[in-house]
Parts: C-alpha cells; structure tokens; sequence
C-alpha cells in the first residue's frame, strides 16, 4: 500500500511537470481574443439564423472553419492555445475580459448604425 501511494504521487507528479509547458505555436493573448470575438460573433449569427436547431448544427462548423482561416490559423493550435490559457485561470480571465470589452464595442456600434 505504501508502494502504491508513492507510485501515485510520482505519477501525479510527472504528469504535472508537462502540464505547465507550452504548445508549439502558441497563439499570444491579442490573437485568442481576436479570434474568440470572431467566433462568438460567429455564434451569434448562427443562432439569429432562422433555422432549425439541427441545421445549424451543420452550419456553424463551416463558419467556424472560415475564422480560423482570416486568422491564418490552424484549429489545433487555437485548441492547443485555448487549452494552455485554461490552465491559468488568471491569463484566461484577462482574456475574456477583453473579449467581452470587444463584442461590447461591436454590439454599441450595431446599436448606434441605422
């Protein structure tokens, strides 16, 4: 039994000395926040679309695709990137904050156009 709590913490261990490494290519916070507007504008517009929940469904990933192709970005690195940030929940904090500060702007703006 002493054996096997050591062998856990080992493990535990290792597995917690790779967590903390960057991906290759990691994407900086201006680029996620660039890229996370986009996509929740995305999201919006999909969901204003009038139609039916299961078609949406279809559409949405092609729309995804299209903004991480105006970033220049391939969706593994964003998900690797967007995996690293939530690991620091005070990187990804900063993140969404200006995220939403973002879509705030747009949303004041689309708001003010006749």
């Amino acid at each position: 039994m002493k054996y096997f709590v050591w062998l856990v913490f080992i493990v535990a261990g290792s597995f917690g000395c790779t967590s903390g490494d960057k991906p290759r290519g990691l994407l900086s916070e201006d680029v996620m926040v660039s890229i996370l507007v986009d996509i929740h504008l995305t999201e919006g517009f999909v969901q204003s679309l009038p139609i039916p929940y299961d078609s949406s469904k279809k559409v949405y990933p092609i729309l995804e695709r299209d903004v991480f192709e105006k970033h220049r970005v391939p969706d593994s690195v964003y998900l690797a990137s967007l995996q690293y940030y939530l690991r620091y929940p005070v990187m990804m904090e900063r993140i969404y904050a200006r995220t939403v500060d973002s879509l705030t702007v747009y949303e004041k703006r689309a708001e003010s156009t006749p």
